[in-house]
């Protein structure tokens, strides 16, 4: 596949969702205008079981350099993952096992080729940086140390406030932005892209490319999703959109989202073009509905990954549920042989995943019956032929047949 060196789609590339481009836009721009193929990878530590909408708006733009015939590795960190980041984070990580790290990883290229090719021309390759960072001995580490200072380290914001706080910094925290630096210089890459609150570690790669091979690699960070105020979707706050969601859960949190968010969204999240951006701007910046063009992000969204009918259909369905308060259309049916107590309802239909989560439900008043709160863990349901409607949540239901 040639090297695609277009202007127009070279701009887009360096500007739509990008906070910045190390060394310099100009170094970048003139790159990418060589018409080499550049080798660049993302690195994921698999923390948790599913990509999610944060990795897709770096995944997104992993795309553009692909589309325009650049090289891209998927680098899992099956290794870093059972060290933990210390990024933004107050408190030491909770170390993971291997085989945590690992079935948390298991379905990630599933998810990734939801936005990236990983079959065929120009293919994404996929690997683990257990395969070097595993063998590394201790003289390995030493050596790998020697390209640090402390102070270097102890510029992280986290660990100037951990220090403040009187709150204890372990030292393999110390090693993970190493670790990191190492894994560019094992593979030989030109170029790193990440969220920005992986500057640190992205940046620590690039010096440490400087010192031990004399390159110079690009680091390139993209915004991340927030409002004015820096809030941010998360797990804390129920909105975090995985790919393994179901197009009625993505659209559902979109709409959660707070209003700050819309324009980030559709820069971040979708694939509008910049001049429709401009209008969406101007059009919220006027006094538009703000639940109206969330609706429209939230269709924006979810065709990405479900397909444009899914995407009207989940629309719809919210419209339903909590405009006109009503249940949606199709309720999935799970059928008893007899009566059977509403933890284990909650759990084999799949409404929760675990029954402490289901009592979790059941105390913050979650849980409904035909439309009434249940209050206690001892309600029994009675399957009928008609059904029975359990929910969960404000968008989980599901009809209790015989």
């Amino acid at each position: 596949m040639s090297v695609i060196t277009d202007q127009e789609k070279i701009d887009h590339l360096l500007n739509r969702g990008v906070e910045n481009v190390y060394p310099s836009r100009e170094f970048m721009e003139a790159r990418l205008k060589e018409g080499e193929p550049l080798t660049l990878y993302l690195g994921i530590d698999p923390t948790g079981p599913d990509l999610h909408m944060g990795h897709a708006i770096v995944l997104r733009k992993m795309r553009e350099f692909q589309e325009l015939g650049h090289k891209l590795i998927l680098l899992i960190g099956d290794f870093t993952g059972m060290i933990g980041d210390p990024t933004d984070k107050s408190a030491t990580r909770v170390r993971l096992t291997r085989e945590q790290v690992l079935e948390n990883a298991k379905n990630y290229q599933v998810q990734a080729a939801k936005l990236l090719v990983m079959e065929g021309e120009n293919a994404v390759e996929v690997k683990y940086n257990s395969d070097w960072l595993g063998k590394m001995t201790f003289a390995d580490v030493v050596e790998l140390a020697s390209h640090f200072t402390v102070q270097q380290i102890l510029e992280r914001d986290m660990f100037h406030n951990r220090m403040k706080e009187g709150k204890p910094i372990h030292l393999h925290e110390f090693l993970y932005p190493l670790m990191q630096g190492h894994d560019s210089v094992a593979m030989n890459v030109d170029g790193e892209i990440g969220g920005n609150d992986q500057t640190f570690n992205m940046l620590a790669g690039r010096d440490l490319m400087k010192s031990v091979q004399g390159k110079e690699k690009f680091v390139i960070t993209t915004k991340l999703l927030s409002d004015q105020t820096g809030k941010k979707m998360g797990k804390s706050e129920g909105n975090m959109i995985t790919l393994a969601d179901s197009a009625d859960d993505m659209f559902g949190k979109v709409m959660s989202w707070t209003d700050g968010m819309i324009l980030s969204g559709f820069e971040l999240c979708t694939l509008v073009s910049d001049v429709e951006l401009k209008e969406i701007e101007k059009e919220f910046k006027g006094g538009a509905n703000p639940r109206d063009l969330k609706a429209r992000l939230g269709r924006a969204v979810v065709e990405l990954y479900h397909g444009a009918e899914l995407a009207q259909k989940a629309s719809d369905n919210f419209d339903q549920m909590f405009k006109k308060k009503e249940m949606p259309d199709e309720i999935p049916e799970f059928k008893v042989e007899t009566e059977k107590g509403v933890i284990d309802v909650l759990v084999e239909s799949g409404l929760v995943k675990s029954k402490s989560e289901a009592r979790r439900a059941i105390d913050g008043k979650g849980v409904k019956v035909d439309g009434e709160v249940v209050e206690g863990y001892d309600t029994v349901i009675t399957p009928t032929d008609d059904g029975v409607v359990v929910q969960k949540g404000k968008r989980h239901f599901v009809r209790v047949v015989k």
